[in-house]
């Protein structure tokens, strides 16, 4: 069976079992900021399994996509380098929350294993936690697994519960023992069960893992029984592709087979001739293509930070291994074709997105194939040197510089035997960090722990909630009972119609309220998935844990942030028509003053297309359609065209919002007509990555008053130019071709002045040993002056050496010239560099001509008179 086939009889296995086949979940989690990248089947899952969400069905499967190349999961060092380890691979998986447990889980597996993929029931071996008798007896009272082959697996880590056998979501929450079902390879193989000291080898191989949940830990590390036990199971689908297709490296099948032929050919194209078909390098760029492209198509652009750094170093790491094989030339980018070849009919998203995804490794590529010569240069240079470790400062030198990652370097490193400097690394980028170190916006939401009922959000409709109770109230993120006058903090309301900072779109602000007490809210910000934390000042009395209050929210800032929501969904649409339907949303901001927003474009948007873009939305706005917004299933919404964005998290159930011709996915709050708006006018559009452009733009009041300052500064310079604003244009046009005509001018009498002040100096050359030796200062003169009038002076004192100066404010121009025949004895670059560290400068460049320059022309007289006695010593 190929790999795609082993993933549709997967998942129609269990869809036959009453699961519901559920998407993959992008590789950037929608809203989980523990999670660097989806590392798990389960992730997206999380709230269910903690409780925070509902789902229409009760068990589900999936093959999800996940990467594990950052943070605590990070498989990068080892990948090309042994069989199993990827930076992208797809987890198999079937779910149940609250449904069957571990008889019908470990039934399912069995009957997977054995008579769908069918293989031999005695080469498959169990592992069970050692206190779990239930699981033990299933395996061997029903499923029929002999003793011998079922192993238990103890407290192997430390302390009870810490087992290989025993899985925790955290210190704290859902927990449980777990089930492990290894495929033995054969005595031919090196290695022992699981369990055994030997179980590192390769004999035993690890091909699913079935999770009980049933326990809730809390934090004095007692196990409470859950309600409803769950189960969360995975199996790597590399891996039992290997074993069923009967290889010993997840890199042998098919589907990788196709991606490292494609990968060879790629890198012989680019300089690489006829590379080694079985190079670890190759298997680098085959494993990296897919992480790369999956991560682009989910919205991450190569940065310095976050994902985007992560995903610039899993590039970078494939582009030097096709250098190392002889690449010369981006190749990288052109292996996308052959990915969506193999997965693109698993995952639709890998066709739609191809282009896209092409086009910004591309840039990426061309981007470090400029520099890696350069830095790989530095990098052999140290080795050569044959030390057994590379200075901090040096591998700081070349992640700073070269765009080297500090694991890049270490990889070259790790192949020659050598080590890195971590330490002084990390003190160099720590120095860097405090020299570069900015303050930045303090969200006080982040860490603060509630355990309370969620908020329920009243703003859709009204700006004002009357009886709203105090939940929760944190000062320094410390749950206090009450915060007092002068106080910062942070309050948690049951009902609130203040709107949470989501979605591009800022928190409200306001007030809460009652006789006795006002609290000025600065920020609303989400301290959970739907708890609306209110941030800001105690100003009167006090705020505590019970009291009843009003809330309310500041309505023109509401508006005007509203309007500016709204038409950037108009923007949307409109840039979508006149730029192409491969413009995506990549990130916006959503406030009082504008909107902000980022999408995936590359190429500048031409004035043309501005006025196209504004003429759309503004023909919207003057249409005053109504808005409707309606909470509908999300497979409804795909049937209707809703715009959704790969990256974004949705639920089963998800709001679409109609706009004028704009239908989008948004949780938002918006004008209640397009008319509402008022005015759009785009103030600004550029590069900010990428592949990534970004345009602002303004709307209602804000427009209007954008659009009276521009008026004002055009009635202000045609007052200026004495012309009318109709006819500004022309006069400026007119008075630039008189300034050209004047520089000319000036030019041409700076030069005629530095000749006549030239044919003067000539007398003032002395002999020093046969050469004439000239040191001047030219008044009024510039480079090109004086450039000319050296030219001038070494033709007619054929053999010479001179030095020229002028002096425009407080700064020094100088010009030396040697005579071609002098050379040999005085050097121009030295000369000028003589004169210029005497003025507060320096200078440079060849033997027979140099500039230089210097800020301090109080000494340039006494630098001038010391160029004879320098000359002569050297003469």
């Amino acid at each position: 069976m190929k790999a795609a086939e082993i993933r549709q009889t997967f998942l129609k296995f269990f869809e036959s079992k009453g699961h519901q086949i559920v998407a993959s979940s992008a590789v950037v989690p929608g809203d989980d900021p523990t999670l660097l990248f989806t590392n798990a089947g389960m992730n997206q899952f999380k709230d269910v399994f903690l409780g925070f969400d509902k789902r229409p069905y009760t068990r589900a499967t999936t093959a999800q996509k996940c990467i594990r190349a950052g943070g605590k999961h990070n498989d990068l060092e080892n990948v090309g380098y042994t069989a199993r380890h990827h930076t992208f691979f797809e987890m198999l998986g079937n779910f149940s929350f609250g449904d069957y447990f571990k008889k019908d889980a470990i039934a399912y597996a069995w009957e997977l294993l054995t008579e769908a993929f069918k293989l031999p029931k005695d080469k498959l071996w169990v592992t069970v936690y050692a206190e779990d008798d239930e699981a033990y007896e299933i395996w061997n009272k029903q499923v029929g697994v002999p003793a011998e082959r079922i192993v238990r697996i103890g407290d192997n880590k430390g302390a009870r519960y810490a087992s290989d056998n025993f899985w925790m979501m955290g210190d704290t929450g859902p927990c449980g023992p777990c089930t492990e079902i290894f495929y033995d390879h054969g005595p031919d193989v090196a290695g022992g069960p699981p369990g055994s000291p030997d179980e590192d080898g390769d004999r035993y191989i690890e091909i699913w893992n079935n999770v009980f949940m049933q326990f809730n830990r809390d934090e004095a590390g007692v196990m409470h029984k859950l309600p409803k036990p769950s189960v969360d199971t995975g199996m790597g689908l590399e891996r039992i592709t290997a074993v069923l297709q009967g290889v010993h490296s997840n890199y042998e099948i098919d589907l990788f087979v196709a991606l490292l032929a494609a990968s060879k050919k790629a890198v012989d194209a680019a300089g690489g001739g006829d590379c080694d078909k079985d190079s670890p390098s190759l298997k680098v760029i085959a494993d990296h293509l897919r992480a790369c492209t999956f991560t682009v198509i989910d919205g991450v652009i190569p940065s310095n930070a976050g994902r985007g750094y992560v995903l610039r170093r899993i590039a970078r790491r494939a582009i030097r291994h096709g250098y190392k094989l002889g690449a010369r030339k981006p190749f990288f980018h052109t292996l996308v074709p052959a990915l969506v070849e193999q997965m693109g009919e698993a995952y639709p998203e890998l066709r739609q997105g191809a282009q896209r995804a092409a086009e910004v490794l591309k840039q990426e590529e061309e981007g470090f194939f400029r520099t890696i010569a350069n830095g790989m240069e530095i990098l052999e240079r140290a080795l050569a040197t044959g030390t057994r470790q590379i200075d901090g400062e040096t591998a700081f030198k070349l992640h700073d510089t070269y765009g080297f990652p500090i694991d890049l370097t270490a990889d070259v490193c790790r192949e020659r035997g050598v080590t890195v400097d971590q330490p002084g690394f990390d003190a160099a980028m720590e120095r860097q960090r405090k020299e570069a170190q900015a303050a930045g916006k303090f969200k006080m939401a982040q860490g603060l722990e509630y355990t309370g009922a969620a908020t329920t959000f009243h703003g859709y409709e009204a700006l004002l909630h009357e009886t709203a109770k105090v939940t929760a109230v944190y000062v320094d993120g410390t749950p206090v009972e009450a915060a007092r006058a002068g106080d910062d903090a942070v309050v948690v309301l049951d009902h609130t119609p203040f709107y949470a900072e989501s979605g591009g779109q800022v928190g409200d602000t306001g007030e809460l309220r009652n006789n006795t007490t006002r609290f000025i809210v600065e920020d609303t910000l989400k301290v959970q998935a739907e708890v609306y934390g209110h941030h800001g000042r105690m100003v009167e009395g006090e705020i505590k844990v019970g009291d009843t209050i009003t809330a309310r929210v500041d309505a023109d800032q509401r508006a005007r942030t509203v309007r500016n929501h709204s038409a950037t969904h108009l923007m949307h649409k409109a840039l979508r028509e006149v730029l192409g339907a491969h413009v995506q949303q990549k990130g916006s901001l959503v406030n009082a003053e504008r909107t902000r927003f980022d999408f995936a474009h590359n190429a500048p948007v031409t004035d043309e297309q501005i006025r196209k873009v504004e003429a759309l939305v503004n023909a919207e706005i003057l249409a005053n359609h109504p808005t409707n917004a309606r909470v509908m299933p999300i497979d409804e919404a795909q049937k209707l065209g809703a715009m959704m964005l790969f990256g974004e998290k949705y639920g089963d159930n998800v709001r679409v919002l109609d706009i004028g011709s704009s239908r989008e996915l948004c949780g938002g709050t918006h004008v209640q007509r397009t008319g509402d708006i008022g005015l759009f006018k785009i103030v600004s559009e550029g590069g900010v990555a990428a592949g990534v452009r970004r345009i602002e733009a303004v709307t209602g009041d804000n427009a209007l008053a954008y659009l009276q300052s521009l008026e004002s500064t055009v009635n202000q310079a045609a007052v200026t130019l004495k012309a009318a604003p109709a006819e500004l244009t022309g006069r400026l046009a007119q008075v630039l071709d008189q300034v050209r005509v004047l520089e000319k001018e000036l030019a041409a009498l700076k030069g005629r002045l530095a000749s006549a002040q030239g044919d003067e100096l000539l007398a003032k050359a002395v002999d020093v040993k046969g050469l004439k030796v000239l040191a001047a200062t030219l008044e009024g003169a510039d480079a090109k002056a004086l450039r000319e009038t050296l030219d001038k002076l070494k033709d007619k004192l054929k053999s010479a050496a001179i030095v020229l100066a002028a002096v425009d404010g407080g700064k020094v121009q100088l010009a030396a010239g040697v005579t071609s025949d002098s050379t040999a004895r005085v050097k121009a670059g030295e000369l000028v560099n003589f004169v210029a560290q005497q003025v507060g400068g320096k200078g440079g460049g060849k033997p027979d001509m140099a500039m230089a320059g210097g800020t301090d022309p109080s000494k340039l007289g006494v630098a001038l008179a010391s160029v004879q006695g320098w000359v002569a010593e050297r003469v």
